[in-house]
């Protein structure tokens, strides 16, 4: 696991999109697994600024999603399929065509779930899958103590996730569903590259735990552990409880450059 210190969520935005954008230079229809949130959004506006400006062509690129509300219409606006297609597809220029989600609105939600597996394999599998971190180290939907294992799959909603959802549903929470299909952690893990960004003083624990802590299911991220090229980006507050963080800064500074992120 490679971690990267930056200082502020714009750096590492524009340093996970000139990663993307090298991708799609050698591999012009790269799947690219992306997450929701405000987490994110940094890395969208910096590639999006590149698409604007010419240096990188993504319309031949695919989007493949992390998560989705279950029981909601594709079409609403608070789906996560609809928040992608504003906030990723088409400021890239990228049509609906080329992307690939669970059907949040089945009748037979497991078979959706087992349907977006065999989807991801279909198309080749990810390339370079985004992930934000949760305050308890939940990526995706995983909750602590989610299978290490786990494939993509039905998840409750806690109450307080609820709650904070209903920001997005004109603060009703009767709105909010009550569950969500979730690429499981044995999906996620079968990505190319993950990309983990995280930012804040309250995402340090939860890094701290990810990248110097034992492999756990308490702490669904660590399992990046396992794989054989994740990268977490952090800010100087989400870096401030590692141990490692001085030879985390000099091994970046000092890796061959052409060996990017």
């Amino acid at each position: 696991m490679e971690v990267v210190i930056v200082p502020d969520a714009a750096a590492g935005g524009e340093l996970i999109a000139e990663a993307i954008a090298q991708l799609l230079q050698h591999k012009p229809a790269a799947l690219l697994g992306v997450a929701t949130g405000s987490t994110p959004l940094p890395i969208y506006q910096a590639l999006t600024a590149k698409v604007r400006a010419g240096a990188v062509d993504a319309s031949r690129a695919r989007i493949a999603q992390l998560d989705e509300y279950v029981g909601l219409p594709a079409d609403h606006p608070e789906s996560y399929r609809s928040v992608l297609r504003r906030e990723v597809l088409e400021p890239l220029g990228i049509g609906m065509e080329a992307f690939l989600g669970p059907d949040g609105a089945a009748e037979d939600v497991q078979a959706a779930c087992e349907a977006y597996d065999a989807e991801l394999a279909m198309a080749g599998g990810v390339d370079l899958q985004l992930l934000g971190i949760g305050t308890d180290g939940h990526i995706g939907f995983n909750e602590p103590c989610s299978s290490l294992a786990s494939r993509t799959r039905i998840k409750t909603l806690t109450e307080q996730t609820r709650i904070d959802n209903a920001r997005f549903f004109d603060g009703d929470i009767t709105q909010v569903p009550h569950h969500v299909i979730t690429q499981g952690i044995g999906t996620i893990l079968e990505a190319r590259h993950l990309v983990l960004l995280a930012t804040g003083e309250g995402k340090a624990d939860a890094v701290a735990a990810t990248v110097e802590g034992p492999v756990a299911a308490v702490c669904p991220a660590s399992a990046l552990q396992l794989h054989r090229h994740a990268t977490v980006v952090v800010d100087e507050a989400a870096a401030s409880k590692l141990k490692l963080a001085d030879y985390f800064r000099y091994t970046f500074a000092n890796k061959p450059e052409w060996q990017g992120i």
